[in-house]
């Protein structure tokens, strides 16, 4: 276990998109010994993320898109099959997720529950991502969605049976963690079921 951590250096390599840092550190050892590491960082901000969820219906909101990073590790297409989630910038967790929702989803919802947060590369990216799930109905869908042109985005919204969502995962369809962790949470809090329909 490392403590007494104290940073030496921070060196901008890389502020194209985001920021890549490289970070000198030194902490001290279980025997008092101190060390110096040196790791890189990639700092993008924190972001949220939401599930949509209708009991009556027992089906979720997804989106596809195509993510270059998983088209470089074995992605044949690169499309990745996926929450809803955007960055926070100068929002809170809320109001992002609300927007991003909207923008992408075409749902305009007011009421999100906000259930845990998690880091989900911590040994290179900075990041703190929000996790929130929200009820649905079809008079909340107030556009297409698919994503801000500007951003060239170019979403795919998918409905999708919640016990088909979650075959998916054991398929290799969804391959996505927050995904994952979000329609699990669903299920083990028995807000929905993967009975076809809804108890």
């Amino acid at each position: 276990m490392e403590k007494n951590i104290k940073l030496i250096n921070k060196e901008i390599l890389s502020d194209n998109w985001y920021i890549l840092n490289k970070v000198t550190y030194q902490a001290e050892k279980k025997d008092g010994k101190a060390v110096v590491h040196t790791r890189e960082v990639y700092d993008r901000g924190n972001g949220a993320t939401i599930l949509l969820y209708n009991r009556e219906r027992n089906t979720v909101i997804l989106t596809k898109q195509f993510r270059l990073p998983t088209y470089l590790n074995g992605n044949k297409d690169g499309m990745l099959i996926e929450t809803c989630a955007g960055l926070l910038d100068l929002d809170s967790p809320e109001d992002c997720i609300r927007r991003e929702t909207e923008e992408e989803t075409g749902f305009k919802i007011i009421e999100v529950t906000k259930i845990f947060e998690a880091y989900m590369s911590p040994g290179s990216v900075t990041e703190l991502l929000y996790f929130f799930i929200a009820s649905y109905t079809s008079e909340m869908k107030i556009n297409d969605g698919g994503g801000l042109p500007e951003e060239e985005e170019h979403i795919t919204v998918l409905e999708i049976p919640f016990p088909q969502a979650f075959a998916m995962i054991e398929l290799g369809e969804i391959k996505d963690g927050k995904t994952i962790m979000l329609l699990q949470h669903l299920l083990i809090n028995r807000i929905m079921t993967l009975n076809l329909l809804q108890n």
